[in-house]
């Protein structure tokens, strides 16, 4: 990245192009600043992952939705929880400072755990059961889809500005730690999550869903309270530009696309410098490169032009585009991996209500058995940060052991492999059941929860790091919330897969009834839904690695050598003039 220095009125600037308040105090920054975030999302998360585990089972049998009416409410739930993220990254980036942002969108969280509280405590606000998709109406459902959109906002927004709020923590000098950072700020959630899943899922099957919602409330209000404490050891980043033209700056991805169509005829110049551009103090800039030169196309601006929005890009501009681009198609590659998560927080929750739930005298809530794949990623976690990156730091020669994408690539492999052990060990479960009207224990659904909870390890982490090295510097937060992203659309596109998948095999099946249409998961062919999904897995690690070996890193990507020699000289000469 090829960055202007930014005015000593307004504050530094470090070599990702992050702009900060000027550091007054030592204190300032560093993995100091970093625990008040871990202590955040150990506290939310344990609300917010006991409601991914056991929701499904709340809107089941107390919203009396039906099985297949309760997961896919559930999957377009997350779906849109994550897609929210997008939102809390937006506008950390562009009018709230990061810490702000999260504070908002707690207080939003907060609102939709109060009224979620109200509705489970209240037996009149809930809908009778009725034995169809979906129970609920008139003011009853405004209160049940006004509660998880509030709860879902909150904890969304949050989630889209709180990683890159950490990242922030470090200088360049630091820079090498952000490794770290993703790493234990996965771990913190994995310890809230370990509290989620066992005990308030236990108290909200047996002591009531209004309890465990409280648990929820609470311990997301302490926890941002402490991020709040946190405040006067924060390196807070600082706009650069009018809070009109931050927001609006989403809105330049489209129009460099269209801005290219219309110049499509002229004729590139031969020199990139040529191009238009702003140097204005204190806005970072980003070096030429040579991949999608057709998008230079929109920083064209002829002689005798007057440079007006919406008729000519920045250079800046077109590069930052260039970088979300070479971004899609890693990110669309992941896509499938959290729908296959999916299946784990929804079908593998009911499959779970039909096992050998004892464990010695105490009876494991069904929705507690995402248990097993958090204890892997809380043990496996900090062995990798402290035992296997060095090692592989030794034998690679790379600071972080392995690349981004090859850490997702691990984890997307393992996924498929998930996939295949579910559609056996459903196949066991049946028969058993079927056949000799016994019930299989619980915990052979930790075989395929293990193996996805580290896949889950290597995936997540890698793309939060991925999306925020390799993002557009002013776009840091809703670059991140690109990792949530994969996962709503893994959410959406659960819900489509198990449309599809009924309507198809409905077709096909003597009875009319799809895999996964019958009210009785035994009549079911939940297995032939994972070998389906390992298969499509399989074939989507293949897509992958196409992309992962195609995809060039900011500094890999070839650059101009001619601007370079040229700025080169201009520095030396101390006669950079600003253009316009």
């Amino acid at each position: 990245m090829e960055l202007l220095t930014n005015s000593p009125e307004v504050g530094e600037t470090n070599k990702r192009g992050d702009v900060y308040q000027p550091m007054k105090k030592p204190k300032e920054g560093g993995f100091r600043a970093t625990l008040f975030i871990y202590g955040l999302m150990v506290l939310d998360s344990v609300g917010f992952i006991a409601n991914i585990a056991g929701l499904v089972l709340y809107f089941m049998n107390v919203m009396h939705f039906s099985i297949s009416g309760s997961a896919n409410t559930l999957t377009n739930y997350l779906g849109t929880v994550f897609l929210l993220t997008l939102v809390g990254g937006l506008i950390s980036d562009s009018y709230m400072s990061r810490l702000n942002t999260c504070l908002m969108f707690g207080g939003i969280e907060l609102l939709g755990y109060l009224l979620l509280i109200m509705q489970a405590h209240y037996p009149k606000l809930q809908p009778e059961a009725c034995g169809k998709y979906s129970c609920v109406n008139g003011t009853k459902a405004l209160l049940f889809y006004a509660s998880i959109c509030f709860a879902g906002l909150g904890g969304g927004g949050m989630r889209g500005s709180a990683p890159a709020l950490g990242a922030d923590q470090f200088d360049p000098k630091e820079s090498k730690h952000i490794a770290s950072f993703f790493n234990w700020f996965v771990f913190s959630v994995t310890v809230g999550a370990a509290l989620g899943v066992t005990f308030v899922v236990w108290v909200s099957t047996n002591k009531g869903w209004d309890k465990g919602f409280i648990i929820c409330m609470v311990c997301s209000f302490i926890g941002f309270c402490l991020l709040a404490l946190g405040k006067p050891y924060y390196r807070a980043r600082v706009p650069g530009e009018s809070v009109l033209l931050r927001v609006l700056q989403i809105i330049y991805l489209p129009t460099v696309l269209i801005v290219a169509i219309k110049n499509i005829k002229l004729e590139l110049p031969q020199n990139s410098r040529d191009l238009y551009e702003v140097d204005d103090v204190g806005r970072e800039r980003i070096r030429h490169s040579y991949q999608f030169r057709v998008l230079d196309k929109a920083a064209i601006l002829p002689e005798g032009t007057t440079p007006k929005k919406w008729k000519v890009c920045t250079l800046t501009q077109v590069e930052e585009v260039k970088i979300l681009t070479r971004m899609m198609p890693v990110l669309l590659s992941t896509t499938l991996m959290n729908t296959c998560l999916a299946q784990l927080q929804t079908f593998s929750i009911q499959q779970g209500a039909l096992m050998n739930a004892k464990l010695g005298s105490f009876n494991v809530p069904p929705s507690s058995i995402p248990i097993i794949p958090i204890l892997f990623m809380s043990i496996l976690l900090p062995l990798y940060e402290i035992l296997l990156v060095p090692i592989l730091r030794k034998l690679t020669g790379h600071p972080n052991g392995i690349t981004h994408l090859q850490r997702v690539g691990v984890g997307l492999i393992l996924s498929a492999i998930s996939m295949t052990l579910a559609g056996f060990i459903e196949l066991k479960r049946k028969n058993a059941f079927v056949d000799h009207n016994t019930r299989i224990s619980l915990f052979w659904l930790s075989f395929h929860f293990a193996v996805f909870g580290i896949a889950d390890m290597f995936t997540l982490v890698g793309l939060m790091e991925f999306f925020y090295s390799e993002a557009p510097p002013r776009m840091r937060s809703l670059s991140t919330s690109l990792s949530f992203f994969s996962l709503s659309l893994g959410y959406y596109l659960s819900s489509v897969f198990v449309e599809i998948i009924n309507s198809v095999t409905g077709k096909l099946s003597s009875n009319n009834m799809g895999w996964l249409e019958d009210v009785d998961m035994n009549k079911n062919h939940l297995e032939r839904f994972y070998w389906f999904l390992a298969i499509v897995s399989v074939l989507n690690f293949g897509n992958y690695i196409f992309w992962a070996n195609w995809y060039k890193y900011k500094k890999d990507v070839p650059v101009d050598i001619r601007k370079l020699i040229d700025q080169s000289f201009c520095d030396a000469s101390s006669s950079l003039t600003p253009r316009s």
